[in-house]
């Protein structure tokens, strides 16, 4: 079975934690991450501060922080297929630390 690849070519903080994202093939989203903000890896990008360093890392074509934290590309690019789980796990992330 063979799956498209999706690479990030830009990313730019528009609000808080919403980041516009351009895809590769010239699709573009705005992306809320605010419900995803939990636990060790992504509980820091509660700071807006670290928040807006988001760079797009050109290695492995997807969004990344200073502190490590990413985002897989396709799970970005179909959020609106993803976000209710990655939402739910995130709040367990937050009850185990």
């Amino acid at each position: 079975m063979q799956h498209p690849i999706h690479k990030i070519t830009n990313a730019r903080v528009l609000e808080p934690y919403s980041v516009e994202i351009t895809f590769s093939d010239g699709v573009k989203k705005v992306i809320d991450l605010e419900g995803t903000l939990h636990g060790e890896m992504y509980g820091p990008l509660r700071d807006v501060s670290l928040f807006r360093q988001v760079i797009v890392d050109r290695e492995v074509h997807t969004i990344r922080w200073p502190n490590g934290a990413d985002f897989d590309p396709a799970i970005l690019r179909d959020w609106e297929n993803h976000k209710k789980e990655i939402e739910e796990r995130a709040r367990r992330w937050e009850l185990v630390n």
